[in-house]
């Protein structure tokens, strides 16, 4: 199983949205990519509680059999769109891609 795990911290205001309106945004079309790509297992999708100046904004976590279910995934343009909106929204990224 692979675990694939991003952060992001959001501009303030980003395509005439302030932050939480684009973290919503993102929340919501993540979450609508389940039943249009069979190959996510699990998906999580989480908000900063906590507010530090070392926090990110949000945490998406999906969980896939192989890498190569993954790939596909990443490659799927239902996907590509939600990524493409993410890049002009956020000003940080980071990802852990690991085996469990």
């Amino acid at each position: 199983m692979i675990r694939h795990v991003v952060m992001w911290k959001f501009k303030e205001n980003s395509e005439g949205k302030t932050k939480m309106e684009n973290m919503e945004w993102v929340r919501e079309h993540l979450y609508a990519l389940l039943p249009v790509i069979p190959e996510i297992k699990r998906m999580e999708i989480g908000f900063d509680i906590m507010g530090t100046d070392m926090s990110m904004d949000l945490m998406l976590l999906t969980e896939f059999d192989t890498v190569e279910t993954m790939k596909t995934y990443a490659g799927h343009p239902e996907h590509l769109k939600v990524s493409a909106y993410v890049r002009k929204v956020i000003e940080t990224r980071v990802v852990l891609d690991c085996e469990i």
